[in-house]
Order: C-alpha cells, then structure tokens, then sequence
C-alpha cells in the first residue's frame, strides 16, 4: 500500500464533504464553538475551500471541504498536501465506487517527483477499510505514478534503452512477452522510419513489443510515441520550446499505464503494446528537410520538417500494430501544438471515424472527469500533405489545421476498415490542480481504462 494511505487506525479525522449550497444547513447543525470558529477566521465558502475545525481541547476534530458539483471528486486531491501530519477517513458516503474516487483523487493528489530530492512534507494518510476499494484504487495509483514519473525523469535518466526496460519490468510482473529492436536491426526489420528518426543519437533507436493476455480473445492494440527527447531535428526548436522535450514520450508513457492497469484488472483481452523510442537529435547522419524517406507499409515520405517526427515512428508501428487487425487500435502522441491551441493543455483531443466509440469516449470522459474532445477527422484536408516527390509530405503545406493534418498522416498507415483512435495530448500539467500537480501526466487512460471495462466485463 503507498504511504498515503493506511488500512487500520485507532484514531482518524472525518472528512465531510458538501456543497455550497448545503452550506446554511449544515452550518446550523454545528456547535455554538464551531460556529465561533468560523466567524473568527472569516471563512469564506468557495468551491474547492476548505475548513480545519478544532475540537474543544484544540486538537484537530473535523475537516470539511466544499466540493464544486455532485460530480466532482478531484477536490479531495487537494488535501493531502495542505493538512496536517495524520489519520483521516471520509465520511457521509456509502457508494464504493464513489468511494474509490475520492480515494484516487487523494492519491494522486499525494504524488511527488522525488528521484532527486525527497519530500519534506508531511503526511497526511487516508483511511481505506474495504478491500475490494484498496485493490481497485492501488492498481490505478500506481499505473498513473509510473505514467508521472517517466514523463518528469529528464532524458539523462529516460533515453530509449530506461523508456523500453519499463516494458521488459511490467512484461516481468505480468507474465507477458516482451522483445525490442534496436539500431541497425530496425532497418533489417524494415522499420526504416524509426531508425531514421533515431540514427542521429549516440543512444541507439528501439522498438519494444509486449504481447500479453489469451490469444484468442479480443484483440487491443496500443501504440504510444516515445521520443525520449526532442530537438527538432536540423529544424530546430528555440530554447524555450526544447526546455520541456523530456515530456515528448507522454504517449508512450500514457499507453504504459494504460496497459499495466489492464494486465493488473485482467482484463478479458489480447494486449499488444508497441512503443518506437527514439532521441530526436543532431549529428552528421541527421535526417534533413528534404530527405525523402522509406515506411514500412511502403509509403515514401518527404521531410517537409524534422520537428515533425513523431508522426514518422508512428507510421511504422501503426503498420506493424494495424497488420494484426485488432478489434481496437489506439495511438498516444504528444504530436501537435495545434492540438494544445485547439483544446488547451487540460483536455486530450481525439480522431476517430467510429461514431459509437466517439459517443461511448465522451460519455466515460465526463463520468471520470478525465476530459476529451473530438477532432474532425476532414478528408480533403489530405490535399496539404501531398508531395511532388513521394506519397506524403510530413509537415502540412498549411500553417492551420496542425492538429488534423497529423492525424490524417497517420490515417494513412492504418486500413480504412479498421477501428482506429488517435489521442493527441500535453500529458502535463502546467500549473497545479487539486490531484494533478504540476509536471508529467497520465492524460485519457481513465477514461479509457473505464470504456474497456465497461465494454469487456460487464
């Protein structure tokens, strides 16, 4: 169990949980002492405040927190960081499942990056007296610390071989298989766009492929961008933009947790995790605007911009992932800033051409508030990726529409009958939120995690 939590206390703090406009008649229910209290330190009612109550001796008795709807449960994030040292248990609810929500708000909420400096917080732990929550809540937890703790480990310590070796960990734990390419050997694979992207990195580029759960059921594809660092390439990017590039294997570590929450639940499914890691780099055998390169499905690409490479890896591994007709294929990138420009840094923004999953990822996305938007997936804008020379341009001719001309490239290395999504997203936060502090983020797997256990157990 991660320390904040704890399973047995002789003493714990209630945590009440209302909202603003229960606040009068809750209020009236509270002692004369209590009420004092509250007038003295001018408490102010506010979704998202909340309020220490002493007890007659001075000891913390109670701890209420105003949360904004009856929906929202990332509130109880919040609290970890901000009360003291202790025990404390929520209270007023009896639904497990709402339950493990508060818990996992709590959780992550309790998250920190401590590889190069340790915490000096103090602990505040939470009750959880049922096993079945504790089992559901640390599987998650967990998946979504790893997901964190990829993203914010700077690429002196996350290249390609560290970014992969978490694969080679989670096919350990979880009895799968797991192999890699690396280097030259892409080429005599015939993943010629990886080990392009790659080539200029002293660290060798890789593709790592973990197959896990029965073969003859329902086939999950997942395939996620690891560009261990970015520089743009010979096109390349300005300080300010390559200051954060440690984040631009957010979709690899996004489909990593995603896939260790499903082999944790056992899922009723074929796992397939395809992860191209790569360092975007400069040196003499750099790829350049201009090239025009080889793919594995046979499509030929003209380099309109080496900062579009993260669509290159892609386009190999979709091939190999889309070669096997899964029932589902689903990509995570951090590929575009037209995305970020469209949708912000807090919503992942998603392609598909399937109606229904459309519907059913909205819907999952407002019940675990892990927010995602719809992009259009609009056919003639596949006119600005044309190239005089070779199939397809990388870069789109236009400076509009980044965000959807990226995922039309893609579209084009998986068969139109396939059941495909592309998730294009910061995976970090900016700025900190009550649960999701400032760094790394695991961004739509919530969601995602909640559609496929709704569409394969029940």
């Amino acid at each position: 169990m991660l320390n904040c939590f704890i399973s047995q206390s002789s003493r714990s703090i209630p945590i009440t949980s209302i909202l603003p406009a229960q606040w009068p008649s809750w209020l009236k229910q509270q002692s004369q002492m209590a009420q004092q209290w509250i007038q003295a330190i001018n408490f102010t009612v506010k979704p998202g405040n909340y309020l220490l109550l002493p007890g007659e001796e001075g000891q913390l008795q109670q701890v209420l927190l105003l949360r904004h709807d009856v929906l929202d449960f990332w509130s109880f994030g919040l609290l970890p960081s901000v009360l003291p040292e202790g025990h404390y248990h929520i209270e007023g609810f009896c639904d497990e499942e709402l339950q493990c929500r508060f818990g996992l708000a709590w959780g992550l909420g309790a998250y920190e990056f401590t590889l190069y400096k340790a915490s000096t917080r103090p602990l505040a732990q939470l009750l959880l007296t049922s096993e079945k929550q504790t089992t559901l809540l640390m599987a998650k937890v967990k998946a979504i610390y790893r997901v964190r703790d990829l993203i914010n480990t700077p690429t002196n310590d996350m290249g390609p071989a560290e970014l992969v070796e978490n694969v080679f960990q989670l096919g350990k734990k979880f009895n799968a298989t797991v192999t890699q390419i690396v280097g030259d050997a892409l080429l005599k694979a015939n993943y010629p766009a990886i080990y392009t992207v790659g080539k200029a990195s002293c660290r060798a580029p890789r593709l790592v492929d973990l197959r896990w759960g029965d073969p003859k059921a329902p086939k999950l594809t997942l395939v996620g961008k690891g560009v261990c660092f970015d520089s743009g390439g010979l096109d390349l990017k300005s300080a300010a933009n390559m200051l954060l590039m440690k984040k631009d294997m957010g979709g690899a570590a996004n489909a990593i947790g995603l896939a260790e929450m499903i082999m944790s639940f056992k899922l009723p499914l074929r796992l397939r995790l395809l992860i191209p890691a790569v360092e975007n780099l400069i040196a003499g055998n750099a790829y350049k605007p201009g090239d025009i390169i080889k793919t594995r499905q046979g499509l030929s690409i003209e380099i309109g911009n080496t900062d579009a490479e993260g669509r290159l890896i892609l386009a190999d591994a979709l091939s190999e992932a889309d070669s096997e007709k899964p029932e589902l294929l689903i990509d995570f990138a951090t590929l575009t800033g037209s995305a970020r420009a469209a949708v912000g840094t807090e919503i992942s923004a998603f392609f598909t051409d399937q109606e229904a999953l459309a519907g059913d990822l909205i819907r999952h996305s407002q019940t675990e508030q892990d927010p995602m938007w719809r992009l259009p997936l609009y056919k003639p804008y596949q006119k600005l990726l044309e190239s005089k020379f070779a199939h397809l341009n990388n870069s789109g001719s236009s400076a509009f529409a980044g965000a959807i001309t990226a995922a039309l490239f893609l579209r084009n290395f998986v068969q139109p009958d396939s059941t495909w999504l592309h998730i294009d997203f910061n995976a970090y936060n900016v700025s900190s939120r009550p649960g999701r502090p400032e760094g790394g983020e695991a961004m739509s797997i919530l969601t995602l995690f909640s559609y496929l256990t709704e569409k394969y157990l029940h």
